[in-house]
C-alpha cells in the first residue's frame, strides 16, 4: 500500500481493446459494403494508439489509397475525431486545419468507440470521401462500435 493508503490495483485502469477477430469483422462488413457498390477501397483498421491492427486491399484500388486509408484511422484515433469533423472546419475557412500534424481532413476516418471512450478507428478510401464514410460506417456499426 502507498503513503497514499492506495494499492496498486487503485492506480491502474482497465480498459477495452479491439481484439484481431473485431478488427478483421469491422473490416470485413466494410469490404462488403464497398462490394455491394461497386468501389474498390483500401480499409485500414487502427488500435486507440492509431497502430495498425488488420488491413484489407480490394483488387483494382489506386495505390494511393494505401496510405491514405491508414492515415485517416491514425487520424481519427490520434485526435479522438473522425476525419469529416476537421474536414467541416476546414469548409469553413479554418486553415489552421492544414497546421496539424498527421491530419487527413477528408470524410473517411471514423473512431470506433465503446462505451464512450475511443478503442479504435477504421480509415477508408479509394472512391469519393462521402463514399468513404459510408464504407467506414457500415465497418463500425458491425460491431455497434460507431460514433453517434
Amino acid at each position: 500500500m502507498s503513503p497514499h493508503g492506495e494499492t496498486t490495483m487503485s492506480k491502474l485502469i482497465q480498459k477495452t481493446t479491439l481484439t484481431l477477430a473485431a478488427a478483421e469483422e469491422i473490416a470485413l462488413a466494410a469490404e462488403a459494403e464497398a462490394k455491394k457498390n461497386g468501389w474498390n477501397v483500401s480499409i485500414a483498421i487502427v488500435d486507440e494508439a492509431g497502430r495498425l491492427m488488420y488491413f484489407r486491399r480490394m483488387d483494382g484500388s489506386t495505390n494511393a489509397s494505401v496510405e491514405i486509408a491508414l492515415a485517416k484511422a491514425a487520424h481519427s484515433a490520434n485526435y479522438r475525431r473522425d476525419t469529416q469533423y476537421h474536414e467541416a472546419l476546414l469548409k469553413q475557412g479554418n486553415l489552421v486545419i492544414l497546421g496539424l500534424p498527421s491530419t487527413v481532413p477528408l470524410e473517411g476516418g471514423l473512431r470506433l468507440i465503446h462505451e464512450g471512450t475511443v478503442i479504435g478507428a477504421i480509415g477508408v478510401s479509394g472512391v469519393q470521401a462521402n463514399e468513404d464514410g459510408l464504407i467506414a460506417k457500415a465497418g463500425a456499426a458491425q460491431l455497434g462500435l460507431a460514433p453517434e
